[in-house]
């Protein structure tokens, strides 16, 4: 193997057993414990919409007012992902419909 292919190999490889030992960490660490700890079940609860929170902030943050073709799109689809996740409850649903919506808006309409 040469020297760069073995290098990206072994950079891979590294990247997910860490990827899979930070997803294992928490299961390590609370097997055989007869109670989760009330902290971690709290940021369990929390955590996935402070996460949700910061990418929308994100996404959002550098849109132009200058001309409707620049922020139309955004409005429309998180538009289509709050009525749809209010109506269904389904977030992957809502996250696939906006992001497609989004998209046709962009390469379609404006």
């Amino acid at each position: 193997m040469e020297s760069n292919t073995l290098h990206s190999v072994l950079l891979v490889l590294v990247m997910a057993l860490v990827s899979f030992l930070l997803r294992a960490f928490p299961f390590i660490v609370f097997t055989g414990k007869k109670e989760t700890p009330k902290f971690v079940v709290y940021l369990g609860k929390v955590l996935p919409y402070a996460i949700i929170g910061m990418l929308v902030i994100y996404c959002v943050k550098d849109i132009s007012f200058a001309a409707a073709k620049d922020f139309l799109p955004y409005i429309i689809a998180g538009t289509v992902v709050v009525i749809l996740h209010v109506w269904r409850r389904n977030t992957l649903l809502s996250i696939i419909a906006g992001t497609l919506s989004y998209m046709a808006l962009v390469q379609f309409v404006f």
